[in-house]
């Protein structure tokens, strides 16, 4: 680590601003990180100068906010592609011990520390990004099993500690890229705790949490319980990723493993969004089919019960037209004496469609009346409930009106009280007036009388002078 960072002969004030500013971080401005094919590319940046000069002799890319921004980002890349590359290979879930995942979580600890704003508190300044932690709790709920967890496990002091133990246990669960989307995705929420130009302000933060996406390959089985991370010092370790230019072909293996896992769970998200959108509409098709069926089913009963009576008033033609033949040969043999008999059963049988045809209009109007009736039992449950209801709001305006004239009541109790305070007042001030008008005829008069005497001491006065 001191061969790679910048050794400045003579302190300057910028260089003492980009140190204050880099301190809690291992990254610097003079160097910007790159990624080359796979590994880790370290290029001086000599052309960059805080103090804008007359004459400037290279020209500024970037700011070094946004080179600190852009070299953590492409640090993360690599170490969630080395971790799963060393986990894939490895065949077995990830302990605590294992170097890839310990620089994993040293990355993604400096990425949330970026841009951290300070907060003043009775024992000093504090930088800790467990308070943007804290927030997706209350934007996911199914986070708050990890912070009640992080709360109740014993020696951990400190905010660190516990956002670092926050980390572990969303890894742990494969949720840690949706809990940062969750509150990358809520700005607002993190300008409290965030610069404006930080890594979790800007798209690099949302690059970082679409990389995390393919650490749910990775199972890991953590215990936190030994650990001190309270005291823990996060150093990045570049000789992981400061490789020579041979593994290029391992490097484009493992790319293209991790870009078919990432498509093939894309893939798979794609066909469950199908899948959900067929079985919706299967299940609204099927819904259709049910109501039809009971449509249906109704319609065939009414039918059966129709097909039913048509078959007994068939029945009872065919045996009438059984009977009436009968009763004609025996009229044919006995055609004679048996003439009055079929003259009698003619009538009798008018006579009895005669009837029936009343009998099924005396039916029909019974129906109808029937029908009347329900309609009308129906109208005056409506009128029924309607007056209830206009009943209910009458009881209410009452309710509203006494109250209304309680509060008259005691306006006019508090009005009346006030006008005979008025009232008394305004006596008062009449016999203060009266008495004011009293004494101001006193000393009208004692004004008269002064003017008199005055006279007289003049007229006196000019008699002593002439005399």
């Amino acid at each position: 680590m001191s061969d790679l960072t910048p050794q400045s002969e003579t302190p300057t004030p910028n260089n003492d601003k980009i140190t204050q500013a880099a301190r809690e971080t291992i990254y610097l401005c003079n160097f910007r990180v790159s990624v080359d094919g796979e590994w880790l590319c370290l290029r001086e940046l000599n052309d960059i100068s805080l103090t804008p000069d007359p004459e400037p002799a290279h020209e500024d890319p970037k700011d070094p906010i946004a080179i600190e921004r852009l070299n953590l980002m492409n640090m993360a890349k690599l170490s969630i592609k080395g971790l799963i590359e060393s986990a894939l290979n490895l065949g077995r879930t990830l302990d605590s011990d294992y170097a890839p995942l310990q620089q994993f979580f040293v990355v993604m600890e400096h990425c949330l520390k970026h841009g951290l704003k300070t907060k003043k508190t009775f024992l000093g300044q504090n930088k800790s990004f467990w308070g943007a932690l804290e927030l997706v709790e209350k934007l996911t709920p199914e986070a708050g099993e990890i912070t009640a967890s992080v709360k109740d496990l014993p020696g951990l002091k400190t905010p660190l500690g516990r956002g670092r133990a926050w980390l572990r246990l969303a890894l742990m669960q494969k949720k840690l890229s949706d809990y940062m989307k969750t509150i990358i995705n809520r700005k607002d929420l993190l300008s409290e705790f965030y610069e404006a130009n930080a890594l979790m302000m800007e798209e690099e933060g949302a690059v970082i949490a679409g990389l995390l996406v393919g650490l749910n390959v990775i199972d890991a089985n953590l215990c936190m319980k030994g650990e001190d991370l309270d005291s823990q010092v996060g150093v990045i370790d570049f000789s992981m990723y400061l490789k020579d230019g041979g593994h290029s072909s391992k490097s484009a293996e493992g790319d293209g493993q991790i870009t078919a896992i990432l498509d093939q769970k894309n893939y798979v998200e794609e066909l469950n969004r199908h899948l959900s959108a067929s079985v919706n509409n299967l299940q609204a098709k099927v819904d259709a089919l049910e109501k039809s069926n009971t449509k249906l089913t109704e319609e065939l009963a009414v039918a059966n019960n129709r097909i039913i009576t048509l078959q007994e008033d068939v029945e009872k033609v065919k045996e009438e037209s059984s009977y009436q033949l009968e009763s004609r040969k025996a009229s044919r043999s006995d055609s004679a004496p048996d003439g009055q008999v079929l003259g009698e059963t003619r009538k009798q049988l008018k006579e009895e469609t005669l009837l029936r045809l009343d009998v099924e209009k005396e039916l029909e109007v019974q129906i109808g009346m029937k029908q009347e009736m329900e309609l009308s039992m129906k109208m005056l449950e409506k009128d029924v409930c309607e007056k209830q209801d206009a009943l209910m709001e009458l009881r209410q305006q009452l309710e509203d009106l006494r109250v209304i004239n309680q509060q008259l009541s005691h306006k006019s109790q508090s009005a009346d009280a006030g006008s005979k305070q008025k009232s008394e007042a305004i006596s008062r001030l009449e016999e203060k007036i009266n008495q004011m008008s009293g004494t101001v005829k006193q000393m009208e008069t004692s004004e008269k009388h002064l003017v008199k005497q005055a006279r007289n001491l003049n007229s006196a006065a000019g008699k002593l002078l002439q005399q």
